[in-house]
């Protein structure tokens, strides 16, 4: 089977590698006017990340689709694993460590293209009704929508569990569910926000609520943060004159905080600039549906991928300029790190793989024929 057939390539979708390759080459960039050994690993995982992303590609993921709800219960095994054998870092247990090559892996992060992929197989065996998803059926996909936001936020990871909670339901409402299902879940989170709250979040994520909405001034990360961002001004500053970063006040100025620095060095100018690529992004994400109106692992993989990206962009820039509570979620494909960029590229991967090969079939019978 010639995997690079002409037909295949023809179908595959430039556009998003045009898009996000600018994110890629400023946030490189970025990452060595601040610490240059730093930007040399990121070299690195963008090296093996292009060896993910090819290999990902050439799986027949189309042919085997039946294998998704495998991956999905040994996501969640890895998940329930997390809870018995666990590494704990920074008061939190969301690692498990593999002694053969000593390293550490974050479930909560490898079944994220896992989790959207196992909702475009649901949705594909089960497509919606004239009117939308009844009570049965949204029951029906809650079960696999909720079993890892419980287990994510046990960890606790707050944060990641409510972007898999949106992200999951956000399908549901783009593929269609009855409006009246949708009415009595904002009735019943009316009355579950309140109590979880006050019986089910820890303490520190109480008290980053408390102190986000009470507080007077925000926490010292957020007012270096915001102090760097209103020094860049319309047009940013040179590397050498952004003191906030290159003095460190600014912490995890390549991380968390690095939509801080480039507002230093970019200025506003530069913020629009970025959000404006990533709403590129999340746009032609969602163009994907109309052209795939009827392949529905297409269409529930290309709107997650764009409500993954556009949840994690939102809470990053609110946390960092303080309009809600900081929480270790990065800027995708933008952030310093190697899991959570690896991750993303995956997830593109596999959505170029369902768009090239979903002619797959055809071309092999034309073959034989």
């Amino acid at each position: 089977m010639r995997l690079l057939d002409k037909r295949i390539i023809s179908h595959f979708d430039y556009l998003i590698l045009l898009f996000i390759s600018p994110l890629i080459i400023l946030s490189y960039v970025l990452i060595e006017d601040v610490n240059e050994a730093l930007a040399n690993k990121q070299i690195f995982y963008y090296s093996v990340s292009l060896f993910i992303f090819f290999l990902v590609f050439m799986l027949p993921i189309r042919r085997n689709l039946r294998l998704v709800p495998i991956l999905y219960w040994i996501g969640i095994i890895l998940l329930l694993a997390v809870e018995f054998i666990g590494v704990t870092k920074l008061g939190a247990k969301r690692w498990i460590h593999i002694p053969i090559v000593d390293t550490t892996i974050q479930p909560s992060e490898i079944i994220k293209p896992i989790y959207i992929l196992m909702l475009g197989y649901l949705i594909h065996h089960r497509p919606p009704p004239i009117g939308g998803y009844g009570l049965k059926d949204f029951g029906y996909f809650s079960i696999y929508i909720m079993i890892p936001f419980f287990l994510i936020a046990k960890e606790p990871d707050l944060g990641t569990a409510l972007v898999m909670l949106l992200v999951g339901y956000g399908i549901l409402f783009i593929i269609g569910v009855n409006w009246k299902i949708w009415l009595g879940i904002v009735a019943i989170l009316s009355v579950i926000i309140p109590l979880s709250y006050n019986y089910i979040m820890k303490d520190y994520q109480k008290k980053r609520v408390h102190d986000f909405i009470v507080a007077e001034k925000p926490s010292y990360h957020v007012q270096q943060s915001i102090i760097a961002i209103g020094s860049g001004g319309l047009t940013g500053k040179d590397s050498n004159e952004a003191t906030q970063t290159q003095l460190k006040f600014l912490p995890i100025a390549t991380s968390d905080f690095i939509f801080a620095y480039l507002v230093e060095r970019h200025g506003f100018l530069g913020a629009l600039g970025l959000i404006f690529l990533y709403l590129l992004i999340i746009f032609h994400l969602f163009t994907i549906n109309y052209f795939f109106k009827n392949d529905f692992v297409v269409k529930a993989f290309a709107s997650g991928l764009a409500l993954l990206i556009f949840l994690n962009m939102s809470v990053n820039i609110l946390m960092v300029i303080g309009f809600a509570p900081v929480v270790g979620i990065p800027l995708p494909l933008f952030s310093y790190g190697g899991s959570s960029f690896l991750n993303f590229i995956v997830t593109f991967a596999i959505l170029e793989n369902l768009i090239a090969f979903r002619y797959m079939d055809i071309y092999n019978y034309e073959r034989k024929m």
